[in-house]
């Protein structure tokens, strides 16, 4: 890694704004190398150099990968005025980060949301060209049947004349209510609600329970986040890279 300057990598770990850490820098509260430092306009290399604060080693890490049980009633943003966001559910530590959702999920879904600050995985894993594959647990009102599912293996047009590429639905129970898992490779706006509507059916309660190679932590209650691990991160970056 590049060097960068002491006070924008402590800042960005949460040690302060850039204005407090040049203050504890100016007090002698970091070393460097065992050195004393006294200027924050330095650069260091943050893997490579041993730095403390207050005699406390910094842990430095570049990127963060965070696993969330999104609840109801929660928008996917990074900030909003007047609705609670999911990142106002994440804690500072990871908040100085500057993560950014993987996607969105709309107010009123649940589930498995990918949240980090590492820009390239999340674009592609978005990018339309790697058909990375979202599945979702759903309750319908009306009847769906084995007609619905052979309409999805072929796409639905929706609303707006768009045709969905081929998506795989399973029906798990048929009823009145019917209990369904869809699986889709792309992520147009309320999609799963939409392909319901385009064969007459609507949608009541919906939950992302797979994204690529993840499944939703189930220890995990809504609202509840954990970091991924390294084999799950490496699944992701795995997941894009087959689809160069």
């Amino acid at each position: 890694m590049k060097k960068e300057r002491l006070d924008k990598i402590l800042a960005n770990l949460g040690y302060g704004t850039r204005k407090e850490v040049k203050k504890m820098v100016k007090n002698g509260e970091v070393e460097v190398n065992g050195e004393v430092i006294k200027d924050s306009s330095i650069h260091v290399d943050p893997e490579k150099d041993e730095i403390l604060v207050n005699g406390e080693k910094v842990i430095y890490r570049e990127f963060i990968y965070i696993m969330m049980n999104k609840p109801k009633g929660v928008i996917t943003a990074t900030y909003d005025d007047v609705e609670q966001t999911v990142l106002d559910l994440v804690d500072d530590e990871y908040r100085v980060f500057s993560p950014s959702p993987v996607g969105r999920l709309d107010k009123d879904t649940e589930g498995l949301l990918i949240i980090t600050n590492d820009g390239e995985l999340n674009h592609l894993l978005l990018s339309p060209k790697r058909h990375v594959p979202k599945k979702y647990y759903a309750k319908v009102l009306g009847r769906v049947t084995e007609e619905d599912v052979k309409k999805f293996k072929k796409g639905v047009v929706l609303d707006d004349g768009y045709k969905t590429l081929p998506a795989e639905l399973n029906i798990l129970i048929t009823g009145e209510v019917s209990e369904i898992e869809l699986t889709i490779y792309e992520g147009k706006y309320h999609q799963v609600k939409r392909m319901f509507e385009s064969v007459g059916k609507k949608v009541i309660y919906l939950k992302r329970i797979e994204f690529g190679p993840l499944k939703l932590d189930e220890s995990l209650h809504p609202g509840e986040y954990r970091e991924l691990s390294e084999e799950e991160v490496q699944a992701l970056k795995n997941a894009v890279i087959k689809k160069e």
